[in-house]
């Protein structure tokens, strides 16, 4: 048993464990308030349960990449409706000696990107309208080599999966929280469920962190940098998207804090309860790991980091981060 597939096992065991859990002491908190009898009704809830978790596997398991793409309106295309996107993707896929994934476009000016499938074979790449329009070829080409690495290392599964099973469970924990305060009044709710309902979001965070190393970041960097010989053009890339998702977080009616860790940099506003899921390690690094690989290539950088606390508005963006290639994608 491979490595991601060890993982894959683990997260869904952890998975169980967390759902069972919650099952058992809800059920266990309505029968110690008299909310609910013991008996057979009890374990008839019990095997709902469990008939629901075998049911979530599946579903996580050959959808859960549907259900990314479904959240950010992403769309499939093809080499004729984005062919400044798919050939980059094809290229890329024929350096690494990887079968072309599908193509995908997020219908966003936030510029970002991110992979998703559950192996290389159905694999999708995704990209935003406004990394289209705010990147080089170049970068372009650095942005899309890191998302061919983490499909190469077939850990865009044990990604994806943690990312939609650590937004169900922050779902599940947000209906208790909302039925607690916005339901009936007079209805005794025994603490156990309050408990429950606090610590299954921060046990989301925890599945997703357990899942996904930082460490998975720098690895993509450096193997899509060498795949395309070209470290500074991923470092600039990086750095912009960093930038600009400071300024302009992404925003869908259906996107999670917990999906934050498949996009290349984190997409939303920093803080509170998107910090619990924060999987990205600090930005000053990776460019730095980067600028590193491109002396060791013999590729003296030229580029250097902007400050943390440049540009603060629309204003203050430069010239070479505003839309270059408006019209081609």
């Amino acid at each position: 048993m491979g490595y991601p597939r060890l993982k894959l096992f683990a997260m869904f065991a952890l998975m169980w464990i967390i759902f069972l859990g919650m099952g058992f002491g809800i059920v266990y908190a309505l029968i110690a308030t008299g909310t609910m009898p013991p008996g057979i009704f009890t374990w008839a809830i019990i095997m709902a349960i469990v008939i629901m978790l075998v049911i979530l596997n599946l579903v996580t398991y050959f959808y859960s990449d549907k259900m990314v793409l479904n959240a950010y309106q992403a769309k499939i295309v093809d080499a004729k409706q984005a062919p400044r996107l798919y050939n980059t993707v094809k290229g890329i896929a024929m350096k690494a000696d990887l079968p072309v994934p599908r193509v995908a476009i997020v219908p966003t000016a936030t510029p970002n990107a991110f992979a998703t499938g559950r192996d290389p074979e159905h694999a999708v790449v995704a990209a935003t309208e406004g990394l289209l329009d705010i990147l080089d070829d170049d970068e372009l080409e650095g942005v899309i080599a890191h998302e061919m690495a983490h499909v190469k290392d077939r850990d865009i599964l044990v990604m994806t999966i943690a990312a939609t099973v650590a937004a169900i469970i922050a779902i599940v924990a947000r209906v208790i929280l909302f039925q607690m305060i916005f339901g009936r009044r007079n209805t005794n709710i025994h603490p156990a469920i309050i408990l429950i309902a606090v610590v299954t979001a921060p046990i989301a965070a925890i599945l997703v962190q357990l899942a996904i190393s930082r460490s998975r970041e720098y690895k993509a960097d450096h193997v899509g940098a060498a795949t395309i010989q070209n470290p500074m053009a991923l470092a600039s890339a990086l750095d912009t998207l960093h930038h600009m998702n400071r300024l302009h977080p992404m925003q869908f009616r259906k996107s999670s804090p917990a999906h934050s860790s498949l996009f290349i940099v984190n997409p939303f506003k920093s803080g509170g309860f998107v910090n619990l899921f924060s999987t990205h390690p600090p930005m000053e690094k990776r460019i730095q790991k980067l600028k590193d690989q491109a002396e060791e290539m013999g590729h003296p950088p030229v580029y250097k980091p902007k400050s943390k606390d440049a540009r603060s508005s629309d204003d203050d963006v430069p010239d070479f981060m505003r839309p270059r290639r408006r019209g081609q994608r």
